[in-house]
């Protein structure tokens, strides 16, 4: 019976990877448009920042919707609400008429679908899943999304490079109809709707908010990894890039060694998390894991001069986090009682990654206003930083990678030590 919910689970996995695939490339394509269109990394960091805003905002509120209504019927209603925007924007390219602000507003709309779409999921894993097969799900999660990093930019420049953004969309679609036709017809969730009457929004929010507040585990690894969250939004996700063109000399191949690096490392973690038991207590294996991470990738990408070093801070950074969300979901699912577990997915997913729009608008701004025009300066703490990280173009972004690597670790071994005695 196991091995059969197991194997419904792969199917539902492997259905959804090939839809996060076509959405990925389409997400990466339109990143390069804006780019190339207005040459600003700030308008870059507004189309993540506005596709997080609505998943933070709505998704404390979805969680009672989620526990009283079908899982599946959500996803395929959020689904089909994101491809209507795929289709939209792809009208707009046919039509020469796409400007940036239509990616904010599509973005903005696919975040509100994701804001349902991810918790639900969430629980309809659990569903689908039994108890001592919750990490290898997890991992398995991990090893796809790792796979769409390193896959995802090399598909989907290959095909821009052929057919421009309107092949990707259309790419992007047909693996929305195959997901979508594959849950709607041979995914089987095991979900019975207790719930008859209507509740308020406020009311399931207070629930959700209840549950974390009478379970300190789980409310004390939601905020420690909300500040993880914010620290490593400092660099990856916007200063990364820029720092790796400006102290390799504008070499994209570098910078793509590096990206598929990170890919590859959080491929090897997610296997060794799906087809290995991890004898380690989950806590552990969340706190240690982020330690490693943020000591050693981090550091090494600040000291890093050449790609070889840089190729193995990102291994060092990628291979830990598999078992970050392995760690954390183990002790969700056995805490969480299905009937409830919308609202406090949704509750904690708001708590979680509320933190991630602040650091990647902050990013930008301590990156080219505060970090790069300091380490310019000719004063005695930017000559002694210069030691480690050298100087030139880059320096300053170098320095964010050493702070986020001790303010990492530090945060690391302080969410460990206060969730240890829980």
């Amino acid at each position: 019976m196991k091995n059969n919910k197991f194997s419904n689970f792969i199917l539902f996995w492997l259905s959804q990877s090939v839809s996060d695939l076509g959405s990925s490339m389409t997400a990466f394509s339109l990143i390069i448009w804006a780019y190339t269109k207005t040459n600003s990394a700030m308008a870059v960091s507004f189309m993540t920042f506005f596709s997080y805003l609505p998943y933070i905002i709505v998704s404390v509120f979805a969680g009672p919707f989620i526990d009283n209504h079908k899982k599946k019927s959500i996803m395929l209603l959020c689904d089909l609400g994101a491809a209507i925007c795929t289709v939209v924007v792809l009208i707009l390219v046919l039509s020469g008429k796409l400007m940036i602000y239509h990616i904010y507003i599509v973005n903005f709309i696919i975040g509100l679908m994701n804001s349902f779409q991810s918790p639900a999921e969430s629980v309809a894993v659990g569903l689908l899943v039994d108890d001592d097969f919750y990490s290898r799900a997890s991992g398995m999660n991990s090893f796809s999304d790792s796979l769409l990093t390193v896959f995802t930019p090399v598909i989907a420049s290959f095909v821009m490079s052929l057919t421009g953004l309107k092949g990707v969309i259309f790419i992007d679609l047909a693996t929305f109809i195959f997901a979508f036709t594959f849950l709607l017809f041979v995914i089987r969730i095991p979900e019975e709707i207790t719930t008859k009457n209507e509740e308020s929004i406020f009311k399931g929010v207070r629930q959700g908010f209840s549950f974390l507040k009478s379970h300190k585990l789980i409310l004390y690894i939601v905020i420690t990894i909300a500040v993880l969250n914010f620290i490593s939004r400092l660099t990856y996700e916007n200063i990364l890039t820029p720092m790796i063109l400006s102290r390799s000399f504008n070499n994209y191949d570098v910078l793509g060694m590096v990206n598929g690096v990170l890919g590859l490392g959080g491929i090897i973690g997610g296997v060794i998390v799906s087809v290995k038991k991890i004898n380690l207590d989950s806590k552990k294996m969340i706190y240690y894991s982020a330690a490693i991470s943020f000591l050693l990738g981090d550091l090494f990408m600040a000291v890093g001069r050449s790609c070889p070093v840089w190729c193995f801070a990102a291994l060092a950074a990628s291979i830990p986090m598999p078992f970050i969300g392995a760690g954390q979901n183990v002790i969700l699912y056995s805490t969480v009682p299905s009937e409830i577990q919308g609202r406090v997915f949704a509750v904690r997913n708001a708590l979680q990654y509320c933190t991630i729009p602040m650091g990647i608008l902050l990013s930008g701004y301590l990156a080219d206003y505060v970090f790069e025009p300091f380490m310019k300066n000719n004063s005695r703490l930017p000559g002694m930083l210069q030691v480690l990280v050298g100087n030139g173009q880059g320096s300053g972004m170098a320095v964010m990678f050493l702070c986020t690597s001790i303010l990492g670790f530090t945060a690391s071994i302080i969410g460990y030590n206060i969730v240890k005695k829980e």
